[in-house]
């Protein structure tokens, strides 16, 4: 892409007319004078244009390698890099940021397990990278001082990398545990956590990471392992709510869950990761065992199958697993989409706890059912309501209360969602703990 020329650049439609803009900042490569003009055509393999072209000054630039991907594997290709960059904001500039490795795989004494396609069985995260979206400038910031193998390399390349204290302070707020990291790190545990010598060789205990309904690759129903899930929750004997990066366990070749693993991204617990187990005495249900029951359930499997037929096509959103109390709440979107349309619309929200299953057109619908003994519906409409005998009103203040409850429930949801997806974590969690006190609420009130 040729930018600073004499031709403008369209910025976006405004009524009947467009606008325009110019590119102000200082990536890219000068175009210069008419020699270079030609050596950069026919590296381009633009030679019938470029060299002639009125639009085209030597003040203009050629932006390369404009992908994340591009940019970072052409600077650093020994790394290996997380294939989900994620952007945020920061001094009012948007800038993509991603988790890089360095691996290996001839660590003596060391299982090895497959990678992006390839076999390591040496992997820290030692490196976070940060692309301006604008501008393209990309810098890396070492997290991980003590990394042999990137030490070599800041031998080799000493004014590639920078410190992790130089990062500013608004940037590092947006850190995060890498989800490739804890996927690794969970398919290792799930085996190593056996610290019994004949417990392990007996394989007596093998855990396996938790199972979902989704779609396949040709639309088809099928199962497949669960990806960690980003959250604010406050974990068990913590005071404060923290983003944390969460992946259930269920025992090998059953259904139940048996632990999960949380690595966690705030302050000074950052890169650290905590696992809790579940007691092996009770059957905490997993989330294939709740996707069994949505199936199972007659009304909800005849409107999915009605729903499922030639020309549309039920998407089975991320089943999420919500503390509640003593108990865990499992919430699941279910989405229909037309074969035409690329935007899937929202047509259920299914809850479940231990022993209960209910579901709504929406959240706020779902959890009446759930709290509110109001019946289980497929429909947007309003349940009809009886007239309330004299006899009867002194019932109408606590169903009063827990419509309340609900309603507040519902929209604590939506504000938590709204602030996740605008960047504000902070007051993002507190509305978490507002959901999870009402939550606590409903659930005491069933008791």
């Amino acid at each position: 892409m040729y930018v600073k020329t004499r031709q403008q650049e369209f910025n976006f439609p405004q009524g009947q007319t467009n606008n325009l803009t110019a590119y102000q900042g200082t990536g890219g490569i000068a175009i210069g004078g008419f020699l270079r003009r030609i050596l950069i055509a026919i590296n381009e393999g633009d030679l019938t244009k470029l060299p002639f072209s009125d639009d085209i000054t030597p003040q203009s630039r050629l932006l390369m390698r404009r992908t994340v991907d591009d940019r970072v594997t052409a600077l650093a290709p020994f790394l290996t890099y997380e294939s989900d960059p994620y952007i945020v904001i920061s001094d009012g500039r948007l800038l993509w940021m991603l988790d890089a490795y360095t691996t290996a795989d001839t660590y003596p004494y060391s299982r090895h397990y497959l990678l992006n396609g390839n076999s390591v069985n040496y992997m820290r995260n030692s490196v976070k990278v940060v692309v301006d979206a604008y501008d393209g400038t990309t810098t890396f910031y070492v997290f991980d001082p003590q990394d042999p193998v990137l030490n070599a390399y800041r031998q080799i390349f000493p004014s590639l990398f920078k410190d992790a204290s130089a990062i500013p302070a608004a940037l590092r707020q947006h850190v995060r545990y890498p989800e490739l990291l804890l996927k690794m790190q969970a398919a290792v545990y799930a085996l190593y956590h056996m610290t019994d010598p004949e417990v392990f060789c007996n394989r007596e205990d093998l855990w396996t990471v938790a199972t979902e309904v989704g779609l396949g690759d040709s639309g088809e129903q099928t199962t497949k392992t669960m990806e960690p899930n980003f959250v604010l929750m406050k974990l068990p004997g913590e005071s404060n709510v923290e983003f944390v990066n969460i992946l259930p366990f269920t025992p090998a070749n059953r259904d139940n869950l048996i632990s999960w693993i949380a690595g966690r991204s705030d302050g000074v617990h950052y890169g650290t990761s905590i696992v809790y187990d579940f007691p092996k005495t009770r059957l905490v249900v997993g989330p294939l065992q709740i996707e069994a029951r949505i199936d199972q359930n007659a009304q909800l499997s005849g409107q999915l199958t009605l729903w499922n037929q030639q020309g549309s096509h039920v998407r089975r959103g991320t089943l999420l697993v919500i503390p509640c109390g003593k108990a865990l709440l499992y919430a699941e979107p279910i989405y229909l989409q037309a074969e035409r349309s690329p935007m899937p619309e929202l047509r259920l929200v299914v809850l479940a706890l231990q022993d209960r299953l209910v579901y709504g057109p929406n959240f706020d619908a779902a959890m009446r059912a759930m709290f509110g003994n109001e019946a289980a519906s497929l429909s947007t409409a309003a349940p009809a309501i009886e007239p309330i005998a004299n006899a009867a009103a002194a019932s109408a203040k606590p169903a009063a209360d827990l419509s309340v409850l609900i309603s507040g429930a519902a929209k604590d949801l939506a504000d938590y969602q709204r602030l996740t997806a605008e960047g504000k974590l902070g007051e993002a969690g507190q509305k978490l703990d507002q959901l999870k006190e009402k939550l606590d609420q409903l659930n005491r009130r069933q008791k």
